[in-house]
C-alpha cells in the first residue's frame, strides 16, 4: 500500500499500489503460455464404420480388401485370416502395402491379450509402411 500525505483534510490517505499485482499476473500468463503446448497428445485412431444392415456384402478383390492384423492370446498373429508370426509380420505387411495408395490397416486384439503385444503390433505396422492404424473392438465388430 502506498501512502499519500496531504490533501484537503490534512490527514494521511491510503491507496493501493497495483504495480506488483500486474507483475504477478504477467508472470502467470507467461507460465501458462509456455505450459500449454506441452500437453500430452494421444494416438490418433481410426474406427471402421459398420455397413448398413440392409446392404449386401460386396465381393472385393485382394487389392481393395481391408487389412486386419489380429493379435491372439497365444502370442500368435493373423493377417486377415492367414496365420503369421512376429518374425514375418513386417515383411508381409511391406509386401501387402508396397503397391497400395491408401496405407490403412486395423488391429484387433483378443479379450485376454496383453496390451503390450497390441502396441508391438502397431509399432511393427507403422515401421513397415502403414500410415494409419485403426482399432477394432468387439462392440464395433458386432455392429453396435
Amino acid at each position: 500500500m502506498g501512502m499519500e500525505v496531504g490533501g484537503k483534510k490534512g490527514g494521511p490517505m491510503a491507496s493501493m499500489n497495483v504495480i506488483p499485482l500486474i507483475d504477478i499476473l504477467l508472470v502467470l500468463i507467461i507460465i501458462f503460455m509456455v505450459i500449454t503446448p506441452l500437453t500430452p497428445k494421444g494416438l490418433s485412431a481410426l474406427v471402421p464404420q459398420p455397413s448398413p444392415p440392409d446392404q449386401k456384402p460386396q465381393e472385393q478383390d485382394l487389392e481393395r480388401k481391408t487389412i486386419v492384423v489380429q493379435v491372439l492370446e497365444n502370442n500368435g498373429l493373423k493377417i486377415n485370416e492367414d496365420s503369421a508370426d512376429w518374425t514375418n509380420l513386417g515383411p508381409r505387411l511391406s509386401e501387402i502395402f508396397k503397391l497400395r495408395a491408401e496405407k490403412v490397416a486395423f488391429v484387433k486384439g483378443d479379450d485376454n491379450v496383453v496390451f503390450s503385444n497390441v502396441a508391438r503390433a502397431i509399432d511393427v505396422m507403422r515401421a513397415n509402411g502403414v500410415d494409419k492404424v485403426g482399432l477394432i473392438t468387439a462392440n464395433l465388430e458386432a455392429g453396435k
